[in-house]
């Protein structure tokens, strides 16, 4: 009738409200909620805020899934050459190895919770926000090879 519970099991994480990690890259404030080392590796919880007009270059990922669900802000979302809006709401689904992207389109800052399957996009993140951190304007070619690092690869939007 009842199995035995695994003990190997990571345990349940209970995240309050308000109390995120900050990280800062490319414009946009990463809030992370859950990383690979609470989750067992298997996936990263964010929210990320965006300012008006930001949003990343057209890009795929190797290892990741992402999941997007609009919370506050006017989002577009690009997908095969295609730009769709996304009201606050609605939910985006971007698999790896789909070329994909977003903007904020509104005049107020976009906030979206996002999910990556698995973890890492974290550290890619953190990583990217150490370049930005040093002052001045950020070392482009370094960003595209700690991205590349991380299986995330940019291309031209058609």
């Amino acid at each position: 009738m009842f199995q035995a519970v695994p003990t190997a099991a990571p345990p349940v994480i209970v995240h309050p409200p308000g109390q995120t990690r900050l990280i800062r890259a490319f414009g946009d404030e990463m809030h992370l909620h859950l990383d690979g080392s609470q989750t067992g590796q298997q996936l990263t919880l964010w929210t990320n805020v965006t300012p008006p007009g930001g949003g990343p270059p057209p890009h795929y990922h190797l290892r990741e899934d992402e999941l997007f669900v609009v919370l506050e802000g006017k989002a577009r979302f690009y997908d095969k050459g295609q730009w769709t809006d996304v009201p606050v709401g609605g939910v985006v689904f971007a698999p790896r190895g789909s070329v994909h992207t977003f903007q904020n389109v509104g005049d107020t800052p976009l906030r979206m919770q996002i999910t990556a399957t698995p973890s890492g996009f974290d550290q890619f993140f953190a990583r990217c926000a150490e370049e930005f951190s040093r002052g001045g304007p950020p070392d482009m070619a370094r960003l595209v090879k700690i991205s590349a690092d991380y299986g995330i690869h940019y291309v031209a939007a058609a």
